[in-house]
Order: C-alpha cells, then structure tokens, then sequence
C-alpha cells in the first residue's frame, strides 16, 4: 500500500437517542435505525473502521506502525495502537447527562483510555443547547439528592450551541450534547462514558439504560464551570485553502481546512514523519492525487493519510477537519 492514503468505511451505533441524519446528510449507507453515531476513524473494539478491501484499520496499523508516525508510537510505547477515534453524531433526542475518566482513572478501573475530547458542530437547531459543567459549587450530597429529584437540569450550566462552534471537553467535566445538534467529534480511543441521569427514558426492550453514579461521582469536577467560550480563530490563506486550529491538546490537533481550487493552482498536501493525518470531509468534495494515484472523497468521507504520505495535491471545493496526533 505504500504511504498512500487510503478511505475508511464507519461503524455504526444505534444508540435511543439517534436519528436519520447520519444517512441523509452524509449518505453513509448503513442501515440501522434509530442512527446515532459513525464511528468514521476508529479502531476500537466497539466499533472498528474498515477498509475499502474489508480489512480492519487495526490490522493494517499492526502491519505497518509506521503509518502512525514517530509521535504516536512514542507515546503509546512503541504499539502500534491508534491513539483517536472520530466520530459523527446525530442527537435527535438529548444525549444523558454524563462524565468521563481520565487516563489514570479509566486503565485502573476500566483497562481503557480515558476520554478528552473536542465537538465541533456541523448543523443546530435554532434553540440547541448543550450541557457543561455546573452553574454552581457542588458537594456530592447535594448531586445525589438533584439527581433523586429530578431537579439536576436547574446546576447545570445550559450553553447556546450554533453551527461552526467548537467545544473542548476535558475528562471529569459534566456534559451532554443536546437534542438538534449534528457533531463532529474527535476524542481519545475510549468507550467509557459514566450516565449521571438519563431522564428515566427506555430502551426499545422497555428497559432503563443503567446509571454509574458512584464512578461519574469518583471522577467528576462538582465546582462550578464558566460558560465555555469560543476561541479566537485566525484563518491562515495558502494557495486554495484557508486553514485555521480548532484544537490543540496533548491527545491531538485538528484543523479546519476551507479547499477551494477551482480556477487555482492545487492545493499541496503531505504528511511528516510525526504523525498520520485523517482527513474528514464536512462539506463539499474533492481528489487527492500524486504519484499515480487518485482518490475521490465526498462529504461525510474519511481519508487515512499515513505519516511520510507521498507528496500529494487537492483539487476541489469543500471543507475538512484534519486530525492529527
């Protein structure tokens, strides 16, 4: 395969709380319903991208670490895992209120990373909101005593949600995605999410989702959060693109990129030796071509760029997220 890039195929979630968006917007083609998550880079268990050939994204990176790039397989001491997984959510319904560990937490307890991660909105309802954080100090006794009647919604902190915010979520911080939102989201390689309250909705079994007070409480910050605001964003012009950084952390960075070539010279692309690049397309399309090769994406595709990639160009109109690590 060389260092080409090549397209992954997302795994599908049908968490209560989807809808059909995933499918209509994006013309993704996997038929669950209700549709709530693409899991569209990934190697996890829970839900692993797959090549074009049927092959697993894990199991080419265990064929060729190199892939991943110095940084990465520094970090994860020298296993060729990858550290992120991107994600894209529809939320018909509002998400449960809900925390995540942190690394240290989350290998000790659960044998997992834990879960930073940074959403990016692609469409909002005109009254959307999120959740983050609480509006006030709290204690876990006056938590548990929220959560038992119900009054949970009045300390948290309800944030305004529009098209093209960026939101960072560090583990321990309280949140929930709100119904009407349609997200990118990338985060650390996890699947441990502790429920606080899930507004004692049923599953299609008619059974309640189950809870993890004890653990969200051993891991959640109870003081009082700011509300989140936007960060100043500076957009940085090269011949047919415009790019600017939506987030930087010690998990990963990832960028905006605004393609726009026509009646231009292309647009230059490559990676270095220190990371791979996965490039999601939110917008719009495009072709990645160089030495030989070619390669179409369209809106809702994933582009896996090893690191080293060969020298490539882009041609097109559209907008991507480029994660790295």
């Amino acid at each position: 395969m060389s260092s080409r890039p090549f397209m992954l195929r997302p795994a599908g979630q049908d968490y209560l709380w989807g809808g059909s968006r995933l499918n209509d917007d994006f013309n993704l083609g996997i038929e669950i319903a209700p549709f709530a998550e693409a899991w569209v880079c990934s190697t996890h268990p829970d839900g692993e991208s797959l090549l074009e050939d049927g092959r697993r994204l894990s199991a080419v990176l265990r064929e060729h670490p190199e892939y991943l790039g110095t940084h990465v397989l520094r970090t994860t001491g020298g296993r060729p895992e990858l550290p992120i997984l991107i994600k894209l959510i529809d939320a018909k319904r509002d998400l449960s209120v809900q925390v995540h560990p942190d690394d240290e937490y989350a290998r000790r307890v659960e044998g997992e990373l834990g879960k930073t991660e940074m959403w990016y909105v692609l469409a909002a309802r005109r009254d959307a909101e999120l959740v983050y954080g609480f509006r006030e100090d709290m204690d876990e006794q006056r938590l548990r005593r929220a959560l038992a009647d119900g009054s949970i919604g009045q300390v948290l902190n309800h944030v305004p949600v529009r098209r093209d915010d960026v939101f960072f979520i560090e583990a321990g911080t309280v949140h929930a995605i709100g119904e009407g939102c349609l997200i990118a989201e990338i985060q650390e390689s996890s699947n441990v999410t502790y429920r606080l309250y899930d507004y004692d909705r049923t599953d299609k079994n008619g059974r309640k989702r189950p809870l993890h007070v004890d653990k969200a409480l051993e891991v959640a910050k109870l003081s009082s959060s700011a509300a989140p605001r936007q960060p100043m964003r500076v957009l940085k012009y090269e011949n047919g693109t415009a790019s600017e950084l939506l987030t930087r952390c010690q998990y990963f960075q990832v960028e905006r990129l605004l393609l726009n070539t026509e009646n231009r010279k292309l647009a230059e692309f490559c990676t270095g030796s220190n990371s791979f690049h996965a490039l999601l397309c939110v917008e719009g399309c495009g072709v990645l071509f160089g030495d030989g090769f070619m390669l179409n994406f369209f809106k809702g595709d994933c582009v896996f760029v090893p690191a080293d990639s060969i020298p490539l160009q882009i041609h097109g109109k559209a907008q991507i997220l480029d994660v790295s690590c």
